[in-house]
């Protein structure tokens, strides 16, 4: 199982090398080829040109300006997204419940800092469950009360 938790990990860093393939795997995801503002959904953006700070953009409907992190989990987040792409493997592989004291050593991280990740994924995590509606025949094994 360390093993494999191990590829899980690299394949993580060898798909995420930088802050910006992060971001634009998450581009990729939520707006496909055409992004739209969080604010009021129009869909007349443009790259912002700031070159210090990626993916960000500006909506010509609202003049506001957003990233794809808005609305999001890493929304105003300091931490690299490479570190919450990690988080997420870790807590999703995890065998049982993974600690914020161990999340905060793997990820060479604050401990209180790791908690904090801890509860936005996990709050993410049940918001996207709890829309999951589930149909036809389906089978546990193992279940205890």
């Amino acid at each position: 199982m360390a093993k494999a938790r191990a590829i899980d990990i690299l394949r993580i860093f060898h798909r995420f090398p930088d802050q910006a393939a992060c971001i634009a795997h998450l581009e990729g995801i939520r707006w496909g080829e055409r992004p739209r503002c969080p604010h009021c959904g129009g869909i007349r953006v443009a790259r912002k040109a700031d070159s210090g700070r990626v993916g960000r953009w500006n909506c010509h409907e609202c003049r506001s300006s957003f990233n794809v992190l808005s609305g999001t989990l890493f929304e105003k987040t300091r931490i690299p997204l490479q570190k919450w792409f990690l988080a997420v493997g870790l807590i999703v592989h995890a065998r049982k419940n993974l600690s914020s004291y161990r999340l905060a050593r793997s990820l060479i991280l604050n401990q209180k800092t790791a908690w904090f990740m801890e509860q936005r994924i996990r709050a993410e995590m049940a918001n996207k469950q709890s829309k999951i509606r589930l149909q036809g025949i389906f089978e546990g094994d193992e279940t205890f009360k």
